[in-house]
């Protein structure tokens, strides 16, 4: 069963995205609607803090893709956070680890967006 919570807030003008669960193709249209309607509003400074994200599938690498493309095109930087070791292998072996900033805590991801 997939399950997918996403948090937001707002640090310092970033937008902050903390998904917990899975990101796969049940649930990455929620994650998607949520980081384009952000985008949509303006917010071009983004972390996508992934410490409790269990599992992303490529349709959730899909959505990272995605966002991190429009932010970069409106001038803006996404950078992601606490990739766990499952979560950060997936990257690696996909070479996003190579597209994006990656921190370990959401404080320097936040700092790393400027």
């Amino acid at each position: 069963m997939s399950e997918l919570t996403l948090k937001t807030e707002t640090v310092d003008g970033v937008a902050v995205f903390i998904p917990a669960g899975r990101i796969d193709s049940q649930t990455s249209k929620t994650f998607e609607e949520a980081v384009l309607a952000a985008i949509a509003a303006g917010s071009t400074r983004m972390v996508f803090d992934f410490a409790d994200l269990a599992y992303i599938s490529s349709a959730g690498l899909r959505v990272v893709l995605l966002a991190g493309k429009r932010v970069r095109t409106a001038g803006g930087k996404l950078v992601l956070a606490n990739l766990q070791p499952a979560i950060r292998e997936v990257f690696e072996i996909s070479g996003f680890l190579n597209l994006f900033t990656v921190t370990d805590d959401r404080a320097a991801a936040v700092a790393a967006t400027a």
